[in-house]
């Protein structure tokens, strides 16, 4: 298990002028073609695109939403790049968790600055950039990657990006535990998140969120039986649909690309163990839990029957059949 967590980050003054692209700030060059560079300005920095190389001492004082030009003349929007515009710009080591996800989720764990959360299945930081956007300056983000290649390639990204400041990242099995109790909200990416549910109660502060996302019905249902050993309630399972429309005046309609089903979002709150679990569980749950309940009698009945009859019958004698 390794840990490291220190970088520099560069911090505006309170009485910068917000208005002018500053050294040390997140930009964005957006080009006409729909193209987006997310970048860190630095005095002696050169960022190169299709439209040739931006000179990042000639950003500096420029006004957000201005344009700006390539050495060899191409022109770019200077922006300030939304959470999706960051989370999309991560290099890649694993599939990333959509932006559209990725924001319902810290919406759902109910994340603010100063929270804290621990996250399972950093992959290439896509979440965790997410994450530590919500809970900075005075939150942290937990992180841990059991694979040292992908966690240096997450590890990267958020340098990148000056978050590393509010993550702690562990190159570490979730087998061992996670490295941080008493925090607001737990996340797991993992393959099998029902295995770790104990240790997340552990974690968590009483009553605190969990979630996890999965892409398979079959894991859903084994997490959803976790939960009533484990106790937890205020159970959902989700999924998000995002359909875009062509911003076209006179052709306005749904674009021809729709993001259907990335995974199932699933959430939760841990309850006091001594609490009677089934008086929280929804409707529909306690009546599954009552068919299984019934389902288990008739098959008892059934067993009990059928050993009596391999025992002679005797307690169950067979019924006279008509001639």
């Amino acid at each position: 298990m390794s840990e490291q967590t220190t970088t520099t980050h560069d911090e505006q003054p309170a009485a910068a002028d917000r208005s002018v692209a500053h050294a040390g700030d997140l930009a964005m060059l957006f080009t006409s073609d729909y193209k987006r560079y997310v970048i860190r300005v630095h005095p002696e920095g050169v960022t190169h695109t299709h439209l040739g190389a931006f000179r990042h001492d000639a950003l500096i004082g420029q006004r957000w939403g201005a344009t700006v030009q390539s050495q060899i003349h191409h022109q770019a929007l200077l922006l300030q790049p939304s959470l999706t515009d960051v989370m999309k710009s991560v290099k890649r080591g694993t599939q990333i968790i959509y932006p559209k996800d990725a924001a319902y989720i810290v919406h759902r764990l109910s994340l603010h600055a100063g929270s804290r959360v621990i996250e399972a299945g950093t992959g290439s930081g896509g979440l965790t950039t997410a994450l530590a956007w919500a809970v900075m300056p005075t939150g942290m983000v937990f992180t841990h990657e059991v694979r040292p290649d992908i966690y240096q390639v997450a590890r990267e990204n958020l340098a990148r990006l000056g978050l590393l400041p509010y993550v702690k990242m562990f190159v570490t099995d979730i087998d061992d535990g996670f490295k941080a109790d008493d925090v607001d909200a737990v996340f797991l990416d993992v393959r099998e998140p029902w295995h770790y549910l104990p240790a997340a109660r552990k974690a968590l502060r009483p009553g605190g969120f969990f979630a996890s996302l999965l892409p398979t019905a079959n894991q859903v249902i084994d997490l959803l039986n976790g939960f009533d050993r484990h106790h937890f309630a205020d159970v959902s399972v989700e999924e998000l649909i995002l359909r875009r429309y062509k911003a076209t005046p006179d052709r306005f309609r749904p674009d021809d690309n729709l993001i259907g089903h990335t995974g199932y979002l699933i959430f939760a709150r841990c309850i006091d163990a001594r609490e009677d679990l089934a008086r929280w569980q929804r409707p529909e749950r306690q009546r599954y839990e009552a068919r299984m309940r019934t389902q288990a009698e008739i098959e008892a009945q059934a067993q009990e029957r059928a050993d009596d009859i391999a025992a002679g019958g005797k307690k169950y004698p067979p019924l006279p059949l008509p001639d």
